[in-house]
């Protein structure tokens, strides 16, 4: 099968997105733990305290490990899904259940990387949109897990998307540069109209990075059509936990994971859906 063979690509894009999901799988357990030893550092500063002396923990050390027994897992426990059906989802030392978290981010980085490559093609907006898909995957569980959007990631989307269309990839850059701006701005101003309607925030901060963001990517056009598809989304979810799964009122529900599945659905479709409110 030729390598150009847009099969062929497909599935090597679904191979390498099970390898990126297993490292997302670390990013979306470590980043937020690692923000927290920082914040705790710089409160010790601000209260001129000596710094907590504390193990080196990053994205690289110490090595994965099981929570529950330290069992330190080797390469042969950690090849993407088939680890897990062979370890039947349990810890190969002592037995304790593995969270279908792991698998589940793995098959969704690679369906994702394989649609991204059958869509787009062999070209560049191919490559960039597997770079915004581990993003934003990245970043919905991180919203899930712990409700944050964190700057290391949102930030960094937002530059990479004014980079990328420097040279018009997804779009000129003067509609990336103002969708940067209007995707921040909007949100930023419902922030406040509801907290001063009613005394409560609405959203954090990071919401507005992300839309920023995926504006950047996109362009200004784009931000109709997601804002539309993570309201609807968001609304018939949010509804559906409070009648059917008991869902407190006063809990937030985070908001974060609804922008990023209007974001993918108008990387993929979004041109068809301006076509239907700017023809």
């Amino acid at each position: 099968m030729p390598l150009m063979e847009p099969a062929y690509l497909t599935a090597l894009a679904v191979i390498f997105g099970l390898t990126i999901g297993s490292f997302l799988n670390v990013v979306i357990h470590r980043l937020p733990r690692m923000l927290e030893r920082e914040w705790r550092q710089h409160c010790a500063e601000l209260k001129g305290e000596e710094p907590l002396a504390e193990a080196p923990y990053n994205l690289v050390v110490p090595r994965s490990a099981c929570p529950a027994c330290g069992h330190r897992i080797a390469w042969y426990e950690n090849i993407p899904v088939l680890s897990y059906l062979a370890l039947r989802g349990r810890c190969a030392e002592c037995k304790t259940p593995i969270s279908r978290r792991y698998p589940l981010v793995e098959l969704i980085t690679g369906l994702f990387f394989g649609f991204a490559v059958w869509h787009f093609g062999a070209d560049g907006r191919a490559l960039a949109a597997l770079v915004l898909l581990g993003l934003l995957i990245a970043l919905t569980f991180i919203d899930l897990d712990s409700y944050l959007l964190p700057d290391n990631l949102t930030l960094l989307m937002l530059w990479l998307g004014l980079a990328v269309n420097l040279q018009g990839l997804f779009v000129p850059i003067d509609q990336a540069v103002i969708g940067a701006m209007a995707g921040y701005l909007c949100l930023w101003a419902v922030y406040w109209l509801f907290k001063f309607a009613t005394g409560k925030e609405g959203m954090g901060y990071g919401d507005f990075k992300l839309l920023a963001a995926l504006g950047a990517w996109l362009g200004w056009k784009m931000l109709l059509p997601i804002l539309l598809t993570s309201s609807i989304v968001g609304a018939v979810v949010g509804i559906g936990l409070i009648l059917f799964a008991g869902h407190d009122r006063a809990r937030p529900i985070p908001f974060g994971p609804y922008l990023v599945l209007g974001g993918i659905v108008c990387l993929f479709w979004g041109p068809a859906m301006i076509r239907l409110y700017l023809p």
